[in-house]
């Protein structure tokens, strides 16, 4: 087993998460002497009790490595990990950072230079027009726009990005082969297709749930240089996002909406705690 299908090994077993995995590392050295310690040696580490040391023991009971490793090269899919030339600066020194990203597409060196954009997946005219024109612009200068391929939102930045020829990365809140919404399956295949990379830490078939979308925030929050909120009422995820960025360091941006229009109410109340004016 290489190191790599080793880390893929560990990133596929349930309850562990990024956090667990790299205090297992530090720990034991690799991701291999990981899987063949013993349940005395997995237990020394904090947050790792009998029935976690178990599952990791019986790892081949829990993932289908063959399985996973084969459906990665029939999909033409990259694994990226922390080693690999082509990982975010920008997530080398976050804690929470994934162990691994499945790759569909490809990274250059321009998606160093990265703002990501997201709002409400309900949205009004108004908040899918300022998106599209700001996004165009943004991608148009140069910027990789990042976003969640969500309904909403999300998915006019993607579309707002390809128009204006710019490069844009999709991170899902699920696996690879269970893109959601099912609807941007097309959106997905274009991205991937010369204008970007969709980007998952799940395992291929791991599907969306109320876990992985806040999972999925965090690599937004922490790839991108910055972040623009374009529209997301007061209770949002957007706003989750926004905050997980400003928590790593990054600039905050949101667009004021309509005085009258709940839709935008996240924003201001962003602009009223300090986000940028845009």
């Amino acid at each position: 087993m290489s190191p790599l299908e080793a880390l893929i090994a560990l990133n596929m077993l349930p309850r562990m998460g990024p956090i667990r995995i790299r205090r297992l590392l530090a720990h034991l050295g690799d991701a291999e002497s990981v899987l063949k310690a013993s349940s005395h040696r997995l237990q020394q580490v904090e947050g790792v009790g009998p029935e976690l040391a178990g599952i990791i023991q019986s790892w081949e009971t829990h993932a289908d490595l063959s399985a996973e490793l084969k459906e990665i090269s029939s999909r033409g899919l990259t694994i990226l990990t922390e080693d690999s030339s082509e990982w975010p600066d920008t997530l080398r020194n976050q804690a929470d950072a994934p162990i691994v990203l499945y790759v569909w597409g490809n990274i250059t060196a321009q998606d160093a230079h990265s703002i990501a954009v997201v709002g409400s997946r309900r949205t009004s005219h108004y908040g899918r027009d300022v998106t599209k024109k700001i996004t165009y612009q943004i991608a148009h200068s140069g910027f990789t726009i990042i976003s969640g391929l969500a309904r909403g939102i999300d998915t006019i930045a993607h579309q707002a990005a390809i128009a204006a020829k710019g490069r844009t990365i999709a991170v899902l809140g699920s696996g690879m082969a269970q893109i959601y919404p099912p609807e941007n399956l097309p959106l997905a295949e274009t991205i991937a297709n010369g204008h970007g990379a969709i980007i998952s830490e799940f395992p291929l078939h791991t599907k969306p749930d109320k876990q992985t979308f806040p999972q999925r925030n965090r690599i937004v929050a922490g790839w991108c240089k910055g972040l623009l909120v374009t529209e997301c009422p007061a209770r949002s995820g957007a706003l989750i996002t926004a905050n997980l960025a400003s928590e790593y360091g990054r600039e905050i941006f949101a667009i004021p909406g309509p005085i009258d229009k709940p839709s935008s109410s996240g924003c201001h109340d962003l602009i009223r705690n300090g986000a940028t004016l845009i």
